[in-house]
C-alpha cells in the first residue's frame, strides 16, 4: 500500500505540493508589479497604506490586496531594512494570512515573512499580536522589522514585562504589537480581574502570528498560565519537613523517571511517621489520619523536591531565589513558580527565603487562550512531526514551505559510546579537530549543569570558549554575535536552538556597535566600518572552506523538534555545515527508556572503551523512543485540555457579561 502512495506522489505530487503550486500563481501576480512600485517614490510608496484601507472600507475584501501589498512590503523592506522577499518567503506570508501554519526550515527569513501577513492584516485597523517564544526576540523583531511597518505609516508596539498598565495600553493600541506568549496571556487574566472596561489593556483577539508556534502551543501547553493571590505563611514547617528527607534510605521511595514520580515505600511510611513523632509534629497513631493530612502533602513535595528535581537543571538559585529553568527553551522563567507546595520545598531544600503558598485567583492554558483569536496562523522550522496535534486541537493545517536554496547541511549518524566519560572526552577531542582548521563549534547540551561539566574540561585543555546558559543570559546577544567566527567554541543549553541566528565569519554589525561606540559620524568611522566588514567577509570565506558551523549535541531530547532545531543552527541559506549527536548510555533518554540490554549487548560485542557505535539502525531506534514520548506528552496536553475546556466555558460566559 506505501508503494502506492508513494507512487501517486510521485506522479500527481504530494498534497502538500499541489497547495504550494496553487499559491505559485499569486507570487507571479507579485513578482509582476515589482517594477511599478520600484519606480515610486518613498512618500508614495507610504501612501499606499492609505489607498488600501480606503479600498478596504469600500468593501474590498483582505484576500482582493494579496498581490499589491505584499508587492508594497516587499519593497518597503528593501528601502528599509535592505532585505527583499524571496519568492518561498511570499508563499509563507500567504499561509500565514490564510491561517494555517508555515514549516520553513531554519535561516529561511521566517521573521520577514510575518511582515508580509502582518501589515495585510494590519490594515484592517484592529491590531495583529506577533508573539515570540522570548522578551530577547520579542524587543529584537519589533525593533528590526519595526522599520519596515514605521517605512509604510504603521505603528508597532513592543509588550515587555516591566511596563505599566498604561505603557501596555499604548503597546496594543499600534496596528502591530509583539510581545511573549506569557505577556499576552498574562495581560488577558489581568484584564478580566478589570473592575472598569477603560482600565483593561487589550482591545481584541482579532489576528496572531505565533512565531515558533510548535514551541508555545505544544511544548508549553502542559502549563497552564496562572494569576495568584497570597496564602497564609508555612515557611516553617517547609523547613522543619526538608530536614527529614535526607535522613530517608534507598529503600525508602520509589523513583520512577519515566512518569517522574516518586513516592514512600511502605518502610518509607513507617520512618517518617516515626521521625514526625519524635518531632512532636503528629500525635495520631498514622501519618494518614485525617488531621495530619498536611503533613502527608508536605513530606511528598520535600520528597520530589529532593529526588526528582535537580539544581542547574530543572532551576537555578539566584539572587536568594529558586528560579525555573525552561526545559524546552533553556532559559529562566522569572516570576513562575511550581504550585501546590512544590517551589516553597525547594525553596527550604536550598535554603533560601521561603515565599507564602498562593492560591490560584485566574488560570487558563495556552490553548485556550489561542483559540480566542478569530484567526491564527504560525510558522516554524520543526512542525510537520506534531501536524496531527495542531489539526486535532487548533483546526491548524501544516505546510511544508519550500527552502529557497538546497540545504547543504550533512547530518552525520548518532555515535554512541558506554559511558558519559568517553562521550565527553570523543566531544572534546572532536572540538579540537575542528578548531585546529578554523572551524567554529557550537556544543548543544541540555541543562547549565552539563554545560558547565563540558566548559571545565575545555578550561583543563586550555580551549578558549564561551559559554550561553541562563546564568549569562545577558550576554546573549554578544556571544550568538561571534558565535560563527572562525574557531570559535560556543557551549549552549537549548537557549541557543530557537530563532538564534549565527552568521558565519561573525555580526559585522555588533563589532561596529562595539567597536565604534562613541566615535563620530564621519569619514574616521566610514573607513573603520569599511575595515570591518571587509575583515568580516574574509572570516566567513575562511568559515566556508573549514566547513562551515559544526553542531554537535551531547544528547537526545525528548522532542525530536528540538534536536532538529540544535541542528538548523548550521547550514542556513545554503551555507555548509554538519551536525552529529554523541550519546552515551548513561543520557537520560536512553537510561530511562530501555538501554539495560543495550550495554550487555554492546559488552557482548567487544566495544572497547573509548569505542563508539555508529548505525542508521541506532539513529531509528532513538527516533522511536522520542516517538513513544512524543506521544505519551501529547495525551497529557489532550487531558489537561479536557479539564481546562470545561472552565473555558464557564470562563468565556463570564467574561463576556462583565464586559456588557
Amino acid at each position: 500500500m506505501l508503494g502506492l502512495n508513494a507512487l501517486a506522489a510521485k506522479i500527481f505530487g504530494s498534497s502538500n505540493d499541489r497547495i504550494v503550486k496553487t499559491y505559485r500563481k499569486k507570487v507571479d501576480e507579485i513578482n509582476a508589479l515589482e517594477p511599478e512600485i520600484e519606480k515610486l517614490s518613498d512618500e508614495a510608496l507610504k501612501a499606499r497604506t492609505s489607498e488600501f484601507r480606503a479600498e478596504l472600507e469600500a468593501g474590498k475584501k483582505l484576500d482582493d490586496l494579496i498581490a499589491p501589498a505584499f508587492a508594497v512590503v516587499r519593497e518597503a523592506a528593501r528601502r528599509a531594512i535592505g532585505l527583499r522577499h524571496f519568492d518561498v518567503q511570499l508563499i509563507g506570508g500567504m499561509v500565514l494570512h490564510k491561517g494555517q501554519i508555515a514549516e520553513m526550515k531554519t535561516g529561511e527569513g521566517k521573521t520577514l515573512v510575518a511582515t508580509l501577513a502582518g501589515y495585510l492584516n494590519g490594515l484592517a485597523g484592529k491590531g495583529v499580536h506577533v508573539v515570540t517564544v522570548n522578551d530577547y526576540l520579542a524587543q529584537r523583531d519589533a525593533e528590526w522589522m519595526g522599520k519596515v511597518y514605521h517605512f509604510l505609516g504603521m505603528t508597532v508596539g513592543c509588550i515587555t514585562n516591566d511596563m505599566d498598565d498604561e505603557q501596555r495600553r499604548e503597546q496594543y493600541a499600534c496596528d502591530i504589537t509583539y510581545g511573549t506568549n506569557n505577556e499576552f496571556g498574562f495581560d488577558y487574566l489581568r484584564d478580566n480581574m478589570k473592575y472598569h472596561l477603560e482600565e483593561m489593556v487589550q482591545r481584541g483577539h482579532h489576528y496572531a502570528i505565533v512565531d515558533e508556534v510548535d514551541s508555545i502551543l505544544i511544548d508549553e501547553a502542559r502549563t497552564p498560565l496562572i494569576i495568584s493571590g497570597a496564602l497564609e505563611d508555612k515557611s516553617d514547617l517547609y523547613v522543619t519537613i526538608d530536614k527529614l528527607i535526607p535522613q530517608l534510605g534507598e529503600g525508602d521511595f520509589e523513583l520512577d523517571e519515566k512518569q517522574k514520580a516518586v513516592t514512600l515505600t511502605e518502610a518509607g511510611n513507617e520512618r517518617i511517621e516515626k521521625m514526625l513523632k519524635e518531632a512532636g509534629l503528629i500525635t495520631s497513631e498514622s501519618l494518614y489520619d485525617p488531621e495530619n493530612i498536611t503533613f502527608v502533602h508536605h513530606v511528598n513535595q520535600a520528597l520530589r523536591a529532593h529526588k526528582l528535581f535537580q539544581r542547574d537543571r530543572d532551576y537555578i538559585v539566584k539572587d536568594n531565589e529558586v528560579v525555573i529553568i525552561d526545559e524546552f527553551t533553556g532559559r529562566m522563567m522569572a516570576g513562575r513558580r511550581f504550585s501546590e507546595g512544590l517551589h516553597q520545598a525547594l525553596e527550604a531544600k536550598e535554603g533560601v527565603a521561603i515565599q507564602p503558598e498562593n492560591q490560584t485567583l485566574a488560570s487558563v492554558t495556552f490553548q485556550n487562550y489561542f483559540r480566542l483569536y478569530d484567526k491564527l496562523a504560525g510558522m516554524t522550522g520543526t512542525a510537520m512531526t506534531e501536524a496531527e496535534e495542531f489539526m486535532d486541537i487548533y483546526k491548524l493545517e501544516v505546510v511544508d514551505i519550500p527552502t529557497n536554496v538546497e540545504v547543504r547541511r550533512i547530518d552525520e549518524d548518532d555515535e554512541v559510546y558506554r559511558t558519559t566519560n568517553e562521550k565527553n572526552n570523543a566531544i572534546i577531542d572532536k572540538i579540537i579537530e575542528c578548531q585546529k582548521r578554523g572551524q567554529p563549534v557550537l556544543v548543544g547540551t541540555t541543562s547549565i549543569e552539563k554545560s558547565e561539566i563540558l566548559a571545565g574540561l575545555l578550561v583543563q585543555k586550555n580551549i578558549k570558549h564561551n559559554v550561553l546558559n541562563a546564568r549569562f543570559h545577558e550576554q546573549e546577544a554578544e556571544i550568538i554575535a561571534q558565535a560563527g567566527s572562525p574557531g570559535a567554541v560556543t557551549i549552549a543549553t537549548n537557549m541557543a536552538g530557537r530563532g538564534t541566528d549565527i552568521q558565519l565569519g561573525g555580526n559585522p554589525d555588533m563589532r561596529i556597535k562595539n567597536e565604534l561606540e562613541g566615535l563620530e559620524e564621519g569619514p574616521e568611522r566610514d573607513a573603520a566600518i569599511e575595515k570591518i566588514k571587509a575583515e568580516t567577509e574574509v572570516a566567513k570565506q575562511q568559515v566556508i572552506d573549514a566547513g562551515g558551523l559544526y553542531v554537535i549535541g551531547t544528547e537526545r531530547h525528548e522532542s525530536r523538534r528540538i534536536d532538529n532545531q540544535l541542528r538548523g543552527r548550521s547550514g542556513r541559506q545554503g551555507d555548509p555545515g554538519r551536525s552529529s549527536f554523541y550519546l552515551s548510555l548513561e543520557d537520560d533518554l536512553m537510561r530511562i527508556f530501555g538501554s539495560d540490554r543495550m550495554d550487555s549487548m554492546l559488552r557482548k560485542l567487544g566495544l572497547e572503551e573509548g569505542e563508539a557505535i555508529v548505525h542508521p539502525w541506532i539513529n531509528k531506534a532513538l527516533e522511536k523512543a522520542q516517538q513513544k514520548v512524543e506521544a505519551r506528552n501529547f495525551d497529557a496536553r489532550k487531558q489537561i485540555l479536557k479539564f481546562d475546556d470545561v472552565m473555558n466555558d464557564q470562563r468565556k460566559v463570564i467574561f463576556e457579561q462583565r464586559i456588557e
